[in-house]
């Protein structure tokens, strides 16, 4: 359990922090990041801190890290690690203790990772930093760590670049430089958030293993509350830099006792026994049917002998009629993205037809797909790259419907009216990207895409990045917006838990082709392909779930 941080326990525990504060600039919507929060990270125990975005998670780890930003500072309370109070430490001492003492994992390895350096030069590089080993024994360290954290050939992956790989050996190459100083504390910030369910299973398992193995203390950042139950044995729940509940696992997943607790595991998506009600379409017939659609990725050269062919979609077919959503699930690599790359005509297919309204636009050339392509839109998974830095949200929103031909007053109404819709405030028209939350980027991505009024929505991961609360709230939008205007939807998620919320059917994908189609009902309580079932049984803390589903089904 987590100790009574009202009392010392400073020397017992691995992380003690007390009545940490730490101050905002002037200007921002409250004035402190975090103010006096207080827990007890006990050794060799896994404490995971919820919260949605802006709760203050990520910046009291950063704080710990010694990492924050100039622009913000810590007014009060105290941080002991390693017995000694790292607040106020000179940057030097902060040095000495990150990697050896305190390691820290990130959300986003492909951001985490330099791209111009392999992977082994960067494992080697914590080590070097602190005078640790020759070149050659770094070398032999390196590649030990890379067989622990279960990557393929480590020796070949030594020699490798970032983009090389996937998103989840991307993290397990975190987690090497995670352990290469041997740390007694492991921070991890929400590294399985953008992982899907098998990787991400497999992500937790590795931290679960390593911290059960090493004796290690880790302060595991989430807002999955599958994930709390999969791993967790302490929880603190953050809400707009306070504390607000913090006890053990049991205590917190199954008697929360403050509101906010309450709010946020009510509103954690859950797999389904019962099919979604059918939807009264305004409109009638099938959207959109595609016929053995094809593409595949060529990279190399065949003269040189270095040609990589890499099939993406392989003879995929269905059919979407008005108002209905088909979810289209599956690891990363089964050719989900490309699917909706090719259906939005982002990119040329290699063979096959898609059948919009009856019109085969696969063919089409530029020019003649233009006047359709604002009848379909993409909700893409990345609302960092997607957004404009330099416009503002106002300007983001209306570009599009402007040069279509929209009157100015008219997409500014619409543009205000549809950030109401999303979760956001007035004032965001006139701010820019980098003033907002991932969550609240990915709901401006969403408000763009519905500014055109589509027949066809094509959602990339669009809830994927935000918390369980929002989630909860962008798909019961998205499912009133379909209720109302009879769009249809082409819903790619890893998700699963999502998917059987808001899907009329799924198709699985495996290495670019649909293994399997049907509703929730069968996907998820009786799967008749193995992979299916390997997805299923990976969606963390649903087990005790899915067997009562199952017993009720019997």
């Amino acid at each position: 359990m987590t100790a009574n941080p009202d009392t010392d326990d400073s020397q017992k525990s691995a992380l003690s922090v007390r009545g940490l504060t730490v101050t905002l600039p002037d200007g921002m919507e409250r004035a402190h990041a975090v103010k006096d929060v207080s827990f007890d990270l006990e050794r060799g125990q896994i404490l995971c801190v919820i919260g949605e975005s802006g709760s203050g998670k990520s910046v009291t780890a950063n704080t710990i890290m010694g990492l924050l930003p100039r622009v913000i500072g810590v007014s009060a309370g105290s941080i002991m690690l390693d017995g000694r109070d790292i607040i106020g430490m000179d940057a030097e001492s902060l040095r000495d203790l990150r990697g050896r003492v305190v390691s820290m994992i990130f959300q986003d390895p492909l951001s985490a990772l330099n791209p111009l350096m392999t992977v082994g030069a960067q494992v080697d590089e914590a080590m070097r930093a602190h005078g640790i080993g020759t070149p050659a024994s770094r070398r032999k360290r390196a590649v030990e760590l890379l067989t622990e954290v279960g990557l393929p050939d480590p020796a070949l992956m030594y020699s490798q670049y970032p983009f090389r790989l996937s998103g989840g050996q991307r993290q397990r190459v975190m987690i090497a430089m995670a352990l290469a100083l041997e740390p007694s504390i492991l921070i991890a910030d929400e590294p399985t958030t953008a992982l899907d369910v098998t990787t991400q299973a497999q992500i937790l398992e590795l931290i679960r293993d390593i911290q059960r193995r090493k004796g290690m203390s880790v302060l595991f950042i989430t807002h999955d509350f599958g994930v709390v139950a999969e791993i967790a044995d302490s929880v603190v729940v953050m809400e707009k830099g306070h504390v607000v509940e913090q006890g053990t696992a049991d205590q917190v997943l199954k008697s929360p006792e403050h509101p906010y607790t309450k709010r946020l595991i009510a509103a954690v998506p859950h797999l389904t026994d019962k099919d979604r009600p059918s939807l009264q379409a305004k409109g009638s017939g099938t959207v959109l049917q595609v016929e053995g659609l094809t593409k595949t990725y060529r990279s190399g050269s065949a003269l040189l002998r270095s040609l990589r062919v890499v099939p993406a979609v392989r003879e995929v077919s269905f059919e979407l009629a008005s108002g209905r959503t088909l979810g289209v699930v599956g690891e990363s690599g089964s050719g989900k993205s490309s699917l909706g790359r090719l259906l939005t005509k982002l990119m040329d297919c290699d063979g096959g037809r898609i059948l919009f309204e009856g019109r085969d636009i696969a063919p089409m050339a530029e020019a003649e797909f233009r006047p359709l392509r604002q009848r379909i839109q993409m909700i893409f998974q990345d609302p960092f790259a997607s957004l404009n830095p330099r416009a503002t949200i106002g300007r983001i929103l209306t570009v599009g419907p402007i040069a279509h031909g929209m009157p100015y007053a008219k997409a500014r109404e619409d543009a205000r009216a549809l950030l109401d819709l999303v979760g956001l405030d007035a004032g965001a028209f006139g701010r820019y990207p980098h003033e907002f939350s991932g969550g609240q980027r990915q709901r401006i991505g969403i408000a763009r895409a519905l500014m055109f009024k589509p027949t066809l929505l094509v959602a990339d991961e669009a809830v994927s990045a935000l918390d369980v609360s929002i989630q909860a709230q962008i798909l019961q939008l998205l499912d009133k917006i379909q209720r109302e205007t009879g769009v249809s939807m082409i819903f790619i998620t890893h998700d699963l838990r999502v998917a059987s919320q808001i899907c009329d059917d799924i198709a699985v994908m495996q290495r670019g082709r649909v293994v399997e189609m049907g509703p929730p009902s069968q996907i998820f309580l009786n799967p008749k392909s193995d992979y299916t079932r390997e997805l299923v049984a990976a969606i963390p803390g649903e087990r005790d779930e899915r067997h009562a589903l199952a017993a009720a089904e019997g």
